[in-house]
């Protein structure tokens, strides 16, 4: 499995106006998800937030991938 870099967010049996709709959708879950917790908090909830989704994914190249892309330019 290659990893996807397109946008590809979506809810099962909802349909969107807009293509960009479903990522503010998460956008805003995500935001909602650090409000009001202290910056050591916010890094301890993105900490699992990482391991959760990674596990999901399980493809250590994706893993491996995405890590590299997200490290270019930091």
């Amino acid at each position: 499995m290659a990893l996807n870099t397109q946008p590809n967010f979506f809810e099962p049996g909802k349909h969107y106006f807009r293509s960009f709709s479903p990522g503010d959708d998460f956008y805003e879950l995500l935001i909602d998800t650090h409000r009001d917790l202290s910056d050591e908090r916010s890094a301890q909830v993105n900490a699992r937030l990482i391991l959760l989704l990674a596990n999901h994914i399980g493809d250590i190249a994706v893993l491996r991938e995405a890590l590299t892309i997200a490290r270019e330019g930091v």
